[in-house]
């Protein structure tokens, strides 16, 4: 039985960084409390400043930037390219990571998930006219990065989407066919 649920980014919950330096809005996650007992979780945060981030340990994380100009990383000592908006970049959870933000203020989207517990895909699209794909993965999510997207499961559930606001999907294994139009980050989660 597939379960679908729209969650508003006007009800998420905000809570403090790991490592105390600023917050995060929490969008959802599939179990647990706090920064602990969860298998994948996504979120927003807000960086005002260069600095380092909070470490994961056991986990994998890709981030890509919401708002601002972007900014560069620099993990376990290596600088990576530029991470510009709606560019995701992944990387250890256990990495020495830090951040250089390229011109003020970001506001930057994360999955954090366990790969020995879950594999994950992540894409982002921007779908000016509608874009259909099939999935079948146990958790899909599709996070609304403008302030209109609509998605279309099968011929039966049309859900509209504003900014930030995300669609949770649980399937049973059945393959869905999937519309979306807008820009939008479609994340498949599957038990490993």
């Amino acid at each position: 039985m597939n379960e679908l649920t729209v969650l508003r980014a006007a009800d998420y919950p905000r809570m403090p960084w790991k490592n105390g330096g600023g917050s995060t809005e929490e969008i959802t996650r599939d179990a647990g409390e706090g920064l602990e007992g969860f298998g994948w979780r996504l979120s927003i945060a807000d960086i005002g400043e260069s600095g380092g981030f909070s470490r994961f340990e056991g986990y994998q994380r890709i981030i890509s930037v919401l708002q601002g100009a972007g900014m560069n990383l620099q993990v376990d000592g290596l600088r990576t390219r530029a991470l510009l908006p709606f560019d995701a970049f992944a990387f250890r959870g256990e990495s020495a990571v830090s951040c250089t933000l390229i011109d003020g203020p970001i506001r930057d989207f994360n999955l954090i998930y366990a790969p020995n517990r879950y594999s994950a895909r992540l894409q982002w699209l921007d779908a000016v006219t509608p874009q259909r794909f099939f999935s079948a993965a146990h958790t899909m999510l599709v996070f609304s990065a403008s302030e209109h997207v609509y998605v279309g499961i099968g011929n039966t559930q049309h859900q509209h989407l504003g900014r930030y606001d995300c669609l949770r999907l649980s399937n049973d294994g059945a393959l869905l066919e999937v519309t979306v139009t807008g820009r939008c980050c479609v994340i498949e989660l599957n038990p490993s």
